[in-house]
């Protein structure tokens, strides 16, 4: 029920733990670890008619199940070959990083967790979240119960000083795009923050549009921990121009063994990259724009009116028009009708049902690579992202249009 990474397959322990098996068997610097395969989820589940069970009752079911002795045996001296180290424990489900759905965020991922109690509860955890509502909204019925499996994929926390995410480019005449913040990764693919952006093109000429970076997260202990970034290395660069071709070629590596292009989440510590996952690009983002700030409602302007254009991010394609409906947290999540233009000041993956019914996305941080960006790509629902003050710049009602291919949001008659 155990499998070393190295030895991971897609088939018998996901798309995320296969793939980095694969990397690690091609020398390429994945963390170590290794994956509690499908047989021990299957085992866990085995007296359960998953198929007849209403997907929140199974959800509980799993929850409150203690995990089999045996597996807890087996995490414990798959640790202890480890030394023992704080670990991230995350989901590799069956239709999780494939090359048709990416399931971005949708599925339960811990860090820092320590000792084999704690990662049997993450274990546990990501296995009933197969059954959460987020999950079962973004899959719809393209999989029934009987058919979901979950691997549960286990390696060493990397204390990232800067981390990220990247796509590999489409084509000969595409660029690598990397996002990059301070800290761990949660704050870029959680779209908490605005992060630096980098292209570096075919023939290695790197640009760069350098963000306002407020908040990072960190390891204390076994806890992550959100803190502000210090005033003067808020909008220093996170990497410089010889990092992010670094890391444009360890992209091309890693597209070569996956044989496509990767989104591809990494880290940095100690001036080494780790790669944390790598997974097909499900759904391209619009090429990005010349860089230019939110034009602010002034003053004067009565409630309810947009004067001016607010530009932001171009996070997926398309041009809608709609109401703008402000949604500050899952207190508002009643008040999204369909049709309506989310304004909110980022998304996580519990907001997925609201890209069900939303024609569109702003908000006010985050980055063309973020897992709210990736799905409302998959969802083919236009996306503009770090438009900052886009929660009080707009206003409930106002109907407006959204074009996220080139980044603008106006007034609908302008």
């Amino acid at each position: 029920m155990i499998v070393p990474l190295m030895e991971a397959a897609a088939d018998t322990c996901g798309g995320k733990a296969g793939a980095l098996g694969a990397l690690l068997r091609a020398g390429l610097p994945v963390p170590d670890g290794f994956v509690v395969s499908y047989a021990a989820y299957l085992a866990a589940v085995r007296d359960l008619d998953l198929g007849r069970l209403d997907p929140d009752v199974a959800r509980q079911v799993i929850e409150s199940r203690p995990v089999d002795a045996t597996v807890i045996d087996a995490l414990r001296s798959a640790l202890d070959e480890l030394g023992d180290p704080s670990v991230a424990v995350r989901s590799s489900a069956a239709n999780e990083d494939t090359g048709q759905a990416s399931a971005a965020g949708q599925y339960e991922s811990f860090l820092a967790v320590r000792g084999a109690g704690e990662v049997a509860d993450a274990v546990r955890s990501c296995w009933a979240s197969l059954f959460s509502a987020r999950a079962i909204d973004y899959r719809r019925d393209d999989q029934p119960p009987d058919d979901l499996v979950m691997a549960v994929l286990v390696q060493r926390h990397v204390d990232a000083e800067v981390s990220g995410v990247m796509f590999t480019p489409a084509g000969p005449d595409d660029a690598t795009r990397i996002e990059a913040s301070w800290g761990l990764g949660p704050s870029v693919v959680g779209g908490t923050v605005t992060p630096d952006a980098y292209r570096v093109a075919e023939d290695g000429s790197v640009t760069r549009t350098v963000a306002d970076k407020r908040t990072r997260v960190d390891r204390h202990g076994t806890r992550l921990v959100i803190s502000d970034v210090p005033t003067g290395t808020r909008d220093r660069p996170t990497i410089d121009d010889a990092t992010a071709t670094r890391l444009a070629k360890l992209g091309k590596d890693i597209a070569a063994v996956r044989g496509g292009p990767q989104d591809i989440e990494w880290a940095i510590v100690d001036g080494r990259v780790w790669i944390l996952q790598a997974r097909p690009v499900t759904a391209a983002p619009p090429r990005p724009t010349s860089p230019s700030s939110a034009s602010p409602t002034p003053a004067t302007a009565p409630p309810g009116t947009v004067t001016g254009m607010l530009t932001g991010t171009p996070g997926s394609h398309g041009t809608v028009t709609g109401t703008a409906r402000i949604v500050r947290g899952p207190g508002d999540f009643a008040r999204v009708r369909p049709g309506d233009i989310l304004v909110c000041p980022f998304t996580d993956p519990a907001w997925t049902p609201l890209l069900r019914v939303a024609a569109g996305v702003i908000t006010e941080t985050g980055g063309v690579l973020s897992h709210a960006a990736i799905v409302a790509r998959e969802h083919a629902i236009p996306a503009v992202l770090g438009i900052a003050n886009a929660t009080s710049t707009l206003h409930d009602d106002t109907v407006i249009t959204l074009d996220g291919t080139n980044g603008i949001v106006t007034a609908a008659h302008a």
